[in-house]
């Protein structure tokens, strides 16, 4: 690995948490709620004691996600996109809202990218002016990808660098971008009260590798004993964060006071090099698996860029919330490898396969 998380955390996300001892009353929203962190947000939720009220259009994730949960009565769904006022407003009708609605994947943006960008803004629009006129607290889910080509570690102050827009990653970037510029604008202009999560390669159980996500993508192809795909030569740097921590930092995030209006980098600061990641994998899966080497422009666009380091500084996470995500890459790929692959998930794959 290339290197190791600098600062111990403050505080280890337990039973003792800020969620939990200030755990909203009245009804909670989390749009996107069946998909992936969403539905790991969702059983947090529950647990805590929460009513939870989940809004998904259901384009990328599935009522699968939730089944652990589907028969608990506080639990409410509504499927529809919050891109629609009426749905928003729905859905803005509660003591806080989470939102995390939106198309993610940089295969879905290299095949789809007029859907990828206008799904994302306008998701995160019409829930901001939900949102303003009904009161409620909300987190809006934005992405480390604003920081573009920036050099990493990123700083939340840093400027966004989406770069060209020959580059359709940096069409994402934008849509991210301002969506976190609208959430500002309502907070100064008017009395929203927002916090802004900028998400770092969160993976974890009933996470599709479908759509690129790399961890997922390599534990299903170890597991198939099919080769290992690592898209460039592998040097490039990621760092992964653990779904159930994330979802408890997000909710430690609206529940504290001192986090409204700001905005904040969310996952883990330790590296891992792909190719590392690959061989990990391949070791702790006791996979028979080669690990191969794909260039780039076999797979994306032209002119589609990979960064080379995606790190982010947590000094202001851990100030605020008094940790950050800490499980060891190891861990999470131990449990992934140990768990049992999801129904939608497979099916997933094989469309992916297919298409």
């Amino acid at each position: 690995m290339t290197g190791s998380n600098p600062r111990a955390p403050m505080h280890q996300p337990d039973g003792r948490s800020l969620s939990q001892r200030r755990a909203p009353k009245g009804l909670v929203t989390v749009t996107g709620g069946a998909g992936f962190l969403g539905s790991h947000l969702v059983e947090r939720l529950l647990q805590s004691g929460c009513s939870v009220h989940v809004v998904d259009d259901l384009s990328s994730g599935s009522l699968e996600n939730l089944d652990a949960v589907r028969g608990d009565p506080r639990l409410s769904i509504t499927v529809g996109s919050v891109a629609e006022p009426a749905i928003a407003a729905r859905a803005a009708d509660a003591a806080m809202v989470f939102h995390l609605a939106g198309m993610v994947g940089v295969q879905r943006l290299a095949q789809r990218p007029l859907d990828v960008m206008r799904g994302n803004l306008l998701c995160t629009e019409a829930m901001l002016d939900a949102a303003a006129r009904s009161g409620a607290p909300i987190l809006i889910a934005s992405s480390s990808e604003v920081y573009g080509d920036a050099r990493a570690p990123f700083d939340e102050t840093d400027p966004v660098q989406p770069g060209s827009t020959d580059n359709l990653r940096g069409g994402y970037a934008c849509a991210k971008a301002m969506g976190e510029w609208l959430a500002h604008a309502h907070a100064r202009q008017g009395t929203l009260r927002v916090v802004v999560a900028r998400l770092f390669n969160v993976v974890g159980p009933r996470q599709s590798g479908a759509y690129g996500m790399v961890l997922p993508r390599f534990v299903a192809q170890a597991r198939e004993g099919n080769p290992i795909t690592v898209f460039g030569d592998g040097t490039q740097t990621r760092c992964f964060a653990a779904a159930d921590e994330v979802a408890l930092a997000l909710c430690d995030l609206l529940a504290t006071p001192d986090a409204i209006g700001g905005t904040f980098n969310v996952g883990s600061d330790r590296e891992v090099r792909v190719l590392e990641l690959a061989h990990l994998v391949k070791r702790i899966a006791r996979s028979s698996s080669e690990v191969t080497l794909i260039p780039h422009d076999r797979v994306f666009p032209k002119g589609f860029v990979d960064p080379q380091r995606r790190v982010p500084r947590l000094d202001r996470l851990r100030a605020c919330i008094g940790w950050a995500p800490s499980r060891p890459i190891e861990a999470i790929v131990e449990e992934l490898c140990a768990a049992p692959q999801s129904a939608a998930v497979q099916r997933a794959l094989a469309a992916r396969a297919l298409s």
